[in-house]
């Protein structure tokens, strides 16, 4: 299954990105409805404030890739398929910057791309398998993703329509940093 990839980047201040972006009662709410909803090591609710996960930090990158399929008629199941291998790559990606600039990342919604499709060890109440990997998604603390790409990358995300998948589909993942003194 081929797919061709375009990315995204914006910078700005954590507190813009905070002030303008971020509305925790509504997207943590989305979050509620869910059935991962504290059944995932990446998703809410988390035991330390997600506030406390980015408080401090100045600067927030945001990434954003759009992945476009090569078959423009593709089942909507396809879509984790062809979001599997971005979405490593971007998480290997932000980990790295994680440690370079000692920030904090933030990757993606969904199924864990390191636990091989097992269950989450959550739903046991065991530690995450893999927490040197796995991060929440900034919708998971509160932000607004859709406006997110729309507004700072100029991306708007797509939807699917009769089971295919959209002409696109859009991962938007973030780094909160400080520049170094």
């Amino acid at each position: 299954m081929g797919y061709t990839t375009e990315r995204y980047t914006a910078e700005m201040s954590a507190e813009a990105y905070i002030e303008g972006f971020r509305d925790a009662e509504r997207f943590v709410g989305y979050c509620r409805q869910c059935g991962n909803y504290g059944r995932r090591h990446g998703c809410p609710p988390f035991d330390d404030d997600p506030l406390a996960m980015i408080s401090g930090f100045e600067r927030v990158r945001i990434i954003g890739v759009k992945i476009v399929p090569d078959d423009p008629l593709l089942p909507l199941l396809a879509a984790n398929e062809l979001m599997e291998p971005v979405v490593r790559t971007l998480n290997d990606e932000l980990l790295d910057l994680e440690q370079e600039l000692a920030g904090r990342a933030f990757g993606f919604v969904g199924a864990c791309p390191y636990c091989g499709g097992a269950p989450c060890a959550r739903i046991e109440g065991l530690p995450c398998r893999h927490p040197e990997k796995v991060r929440p998604s900034l919708e998971a603390i509160g932000f607004d993703v859709g406006k997110t790409a729309s507004r700072l990358l100029r991306l708007d995300i797509k939807w699917s329509h009769d089971g295919r998948l959209p002409e696109y589909l859009t991962l938007v993942c973030g780094l909160f940093y400080s520049t170094k003194s």
